[in-house]
């Protein structure tokens, strides 16, 4: 009797010993540093079980043992709160850290870069070539609409709900652009204002020159002058949807079209582009200049006058300089 409770004493011992055994052994699974070799990105989908996770993590070599995930996230009562997305993998990740990440919700940031000047063609097939994001854009989106700059998303966001955060931001500093603008501007609508601002744009590259450039177009403005702007003829030959790829002719310059400042008096019927937030404030806070007229300077930047006779001056050179290079565009107003 003696020897069976020995043995029976025995068997307890043993079996605690074992469980313990797996219990370390599982433990030591849970925080040691995993298998991956380097960062990996992973998109974990929505609706995935616990079970679907572990699997993913396995294949894609984040884990070595999927039960370990399973039990570690039912343990810690993570189990329930792991969220779907896209998840940057640290190399050597542990089981532990893995489940902490998934927990956290801390997704992947994309970023995408609307330049200045980009036209809604441009930004469309932009939005159809950015990695992650769904969905078709609803409807045709409006020239001048959608604000030029750097936005965040996560993987699995909408083309369209991303037109709508750009329109709401052009919205936005329009706004408050409107409210801060000159009193004295030959401007009757924020529309006017952003028509104005999108040939700034196309204008000048040089942000210390954008007050200046749009001086020059609200004094035209004023005076009942013609804007004569080229890029607004390039628009009116191309729609916005490519690039003219050539210099522009003298006989561009009599295309019949709205757009065309050369032949139309006033502003053009729409935008050209989507102008920058720069533009915007330039566009309704011109510099307090007597200038009616610019033309390229030869160092990337624009030279201006008040005159005829001083811009005749401003042209004569820039031609020197011209003819000295290339063929460039044609004459200047």
């Amino acid at each position: 009797m003696r020897r069976i409770a020995f043995l029976l004493v025995s068997l307890v011992l043993l079996a605690l010993l074992a469980g313990g055994g797996v219990l370390a052994w599982g433990y030591a699974q849970f925080v040691r540093p995993g298998p991956l070799a380097a960062p990996a990105t992973l998109v974990i989908p929505k609706g995935a079980g616990l079970g679907a996770i572990a699997a993913q993590l396995a294949a894609a070599g984040v884990i070595r043992h999927p039960t370990v995930f399973e039990a570690g996230a039912n343990i810690t009562g993570a189990d329930g709160r792991l969220k779907a997305g896209e998840y940057a993998f640290p190399a050597a990740i542990s089981v532990r850290d893995a489940i902490a990440l998934l927990e956290s919700g801390r997704t992947v940031v994309r970023r995408l870069t609307l330049v200045e000047g980009a036209t809604v063609a441009q930004v469309a097939a932009q939005l159809t070539a950015a990695d992650g994001l769904v969905g078709d854009i609803a409807g045709a989106l409006a020239e001048g609409t959608l604000l030029p700059e750097t936005y965040h998303y996560s993987h699995g966001d909408s083309r369209q709900e991303m037109v709508g955060r750009m329109a709401r931001a052009m919205d936005d500093i329009l706004a408050r652009a409107w409210v801060e603008r000159r009193p004295d501007l030959p401007l009757s609508s924020p529309r006017e204002a952003v028509i104005l601002a999108s040939i700034i744009e196309k204008e000048t590259a040089v942000p210390a020159e954008r007050s200046r450039v749009a001086a020059v177009f609200v004094n035209r403005l004023k005076k009942g002058m013609r804007l004569q702007s080229d890029p607004t003829v390039v628009y009116a030959l191309t729609g916005g949807k490519e690039a003219l790829g050539r210099p522009l002719m003298r006989q561009d310059l009599k295309t019949p079209s709205p757009f065309n400042t050369y032949a139309q008096d006033g502003l053009p019927p729409a935008p050209i582009c989507n102008p920058g937030r720069a533009s915007v404030v330039a566009a309704l806070n011109p510099a307090d200049t007597d200038d009616l007229y610019f033309v390229a300077d030869g160092n990337g930047g624009h030279a201006f006058a008040r005159t005829l006779d001083e811009h005749n001056r401003n042209v004569a050179r820039w031609r020197k300089l011209r003819d000295q290079e290339t063929p460039g565009p044609a004459d200047p107003r």
